[in-house]
């Protein structure tokens, strides 16, 4: 009884987890978009912003890396992190379903009030 009230816990906590991550993927997501400029125009992405402290074409030891515009690398490191969040989802919805295809009905029960109260919270 205290394994199958122990296993019941754990994946109503994964379940809860799984929706946690859902919905910080959905915040990095609208932290990415924010990131972009407004306007993707040809000449805001050849011209520097004002006050910008980069580096010039001439000082730069490698000029290809020049060919992006400023925004790209913040918006690069948002992408990395979602897909991250993205792997970190996908596994965690595998072991849930897993556990849910032991056809226990305690476990499938913990994986439903679990992704309940993950979405609740």
């Amino acid at each position: 009884p205290a394994g199958m009230a122990l296993s019941v816990l754990v994946i109503l906590l994964l379940s809860v987890l799984y929706e946690a991550i859902k919905m910080g993927k959905a915040v990095l997501l609208r932290r990415a978009l924010l990131a972009l400029p407004r306007s993707l125009s040809q000449e805001a992405l050849a011209e520097p912003q004002e006050g910008d402290s980069g580096p010039t074409q001439g000082s730069c030891p490698h000029p290809s890396l020049m060919a992006f515009p400023p925004f790209f690398h913040r918006w690069f490191w948002f992408h990395v992190a979602q897909t991250l969040f993205h792997v970190l989802q996908v596994v965690l919805g595998y072991m849930v379903m897993l556990a849910v295809m032991s056809y226990n009905a305690w476990i499938f029960l913990g994986a439903i009030v679990g992704s309940t109260l993950g979405y609740f919270l």
